[in-house]
């Protein structure tokens, strides 16, 4: 059997909250790093650039109405959210056919002209080799409290791209929950699946382990960090320790064995090998989409675009 491997990085550190300049050049930085480590793909974690907004989820005035300090803290978040013409997602896309490397990142974006103006969206944009965009995805709906600054996505970036020698795709933390999002994906011929959360903690990882093993392919969990000192203080919030989001990044074969176990509370730019034979070997037993599908019994097509 001819070797068929890739280098991948995981990128787990906390980004330069709500400040997009100094999060651009941070991220620049690691993909230099992971690039001179002979990495073909680095990603990033959910809503990285520049930042999750955990205040939602930390801060119980955040949600109440007309309430001034959090349309002061929305504000600056639409205000740092990057646009898909903008000049951050052009430095990324320089960056990636430079260096050539794959880059998947979570950004929050914001929506300047067209439909959906005004809208900001948590969304994951993959750039090839290349420098290509060659996928971007909205999440399709933020979860619980997120609705308060997001909007729906559409399913225009449930696909896989292009990266070296393999196929990735990926979903935004709840989404793979949605049994419907990950069968689009599977259909899509993931290789390698980027997994973004805001911290993978354990109900993340049997997420991430089970899309493993029903996809047939590598995950890359990726993790946010963020420290507690980052959350805006004209919110009190409950966080009593270091990190308000703290990782959990970890990369997961195709039997759900960990390639690296989860790692919480620091930073690290994690490297690692995947044999993409191992997709081989492993679908010998299940391939959902198929010798273990039925298309006689089940049909499945999704819309690109929302309506």
């Amino acid at each position: 059997m001819q070797p068929n491997n890739i280098r991948v990085a995981l990128a787990q550190f906390a980004p330069i909250y709500q400040n997009k300049q100094a999060t651009l050049t941070k991220a620049l930085d690691l993909i230099q790093q992971a690039a001179g480590k002979g990495a073909k793909l680095i990603a990033f974690g959910e809503t990285w650039f520049p930042g999750y907004p955990v205040w939602l989820d930390v801060c119980p005035a955040a949600g109440l109405w007309n309430h001034e300090p959090t349309k002061r803290i929305f504000a600056e978040l639409r205000q740092n959210s990057i646009t898909i013409t903008g000049p951050e997602t052009k430095a990324l896309a320089e960056a990636a056919a430079d260096l050539s490397i794959g880059i998947v990142i979570g950004i929050n974006e914001r929506v300047d002209e067209g439909p959906g103006q005004g809208t900001l969206y948590n969304s994951l944009l993959t750039f090839s080799t290349d420098g290509l965009l060659a996928n971007h995805h909205r999440k399709l709906v933020p979860t619980f409290t997120e609705r308060l600054v997001w909007g729906n996505g559409d399913g225009g970036g449930l696909s896989a791209a292009s990266i070296a020698n393999a196929r990735v795709g990926g979903l935004i933390c709840w989404e793979h929950w949605m049994p419907l999002a990950r069968t689009a994906m599977h259909q899509s011929g993931e290789h390698i699946h980027v997994a973004v959360w805001p911290t993978a903690n354990e109900i993340a990882q049997l997420a991430s382990r089970h899309y493993a093993f029903e996809g047939r392919c590598f995950v890359l969990a990726v993790g946010l960090m963020m420290r507690a000192v980052d959350i805006p203080g004209e919110l009190p919030h409950n966080v009593n320790q270091e990190w308000a989001e703290s990782g959990g990044s970890a990369i997961i074969a195709p039997d759900t064995s960990y390639v690296v176990e989860p790692i919480y509370d620091r930073e690290e730019l994690v490297i690692a090998d995947l044999d993409l034979n191992m997709i081989d070997r492993e679908s010998m037993a299940l391939d959902v989409t198929g010798h273990y599908s039925r298309p006689d019994v089940f049909t499945f097509s999704h819309r690109t675009l929302a309506g």
